[in-house]
């Protein structure tokens, strides 16, 4: 081969290895694609994150929902003039207590029928909160209608009446009501 071929040669050949996609260009190796870590997609860690925000909302709003239900029972019952009524069942006693209706000075200001976990809870020493209001300092009269069936069936039906006073502290009343006995229904100060 004359030596301008093997020239020219040699140059259209070094020409096409510097041209891109030329024959005489290497191609670097391919390479497997590298596996990702398997993280959760953004998606589901943003649904997370914001779960959890909603779960930190939730308990705030509870903690102040409580704190105004205190607040409100503070503005509506101020100490000085808060009554407060408890039901109480006689220690032993078998009587079913199905109602109980509670009037102060002649105004009816509970009604409550029981279920049987209440009744339950009652029988084993547990006390009811019947009513909390506001009564002026000085002379009262209670009057409680109870309602219920003693152990042998018979309807049990009493109506008592008790007079108290007011101070200018709260005033705690426990109603304690007996199936048997010469006194059905007692009022004590707690």
């Amino acid at each position: 081969m004359p030596r301008n071929i093997r020239s020219v040669s040699i140059a259209l050949l070094l020409c096409l290895a510097s041209v891109p996609g030329g024959a005489a260009q290497k191609t670097p190796e391919q390479k497997p694609p590298e596996q990702k870590q398997k993280t959760p997609p953004k998606d589901q860690q943003q649904m997370r994150g914001l779960d959890e925000e909603v779960q930190a909302i939730k308990s705030d709003v509870l903690r102040i929902s409580q704190e105004l239900r205190q607040l409100e029972e503070k503005l509506l019952y101020p100490s000085g003039t808060q009554v407060a009524v408890f039901v109480a069942l006689a220690k032993g006693d078998t009587m079913r207590l199905d109602a109980v209706r509670l009037q102060i000075d002649g105004q009816l200001v509970a009604h409550y029928i029981y279920s049987a976990k209440e009744l339950e809870a009652l029988r084993k020493g547990g006390v009811q909160r019947l009513y909390v209001g506001n009564v002026s300092t000085g002379d009262h009269q209670i009057e409680v209608l109870v309602d219920g069936k003693l152990e042998g069936g018979a309807d049990f039906n009493r109506t008592e009446h008790f007079a108290f006073r007011k101070e200018v502290k709260p005033k705690l009343v426990e109603l304690t009501v007996a199936g048997s006995g010469n006194a059905p229904i007692t009022m004590g100060e707690l």
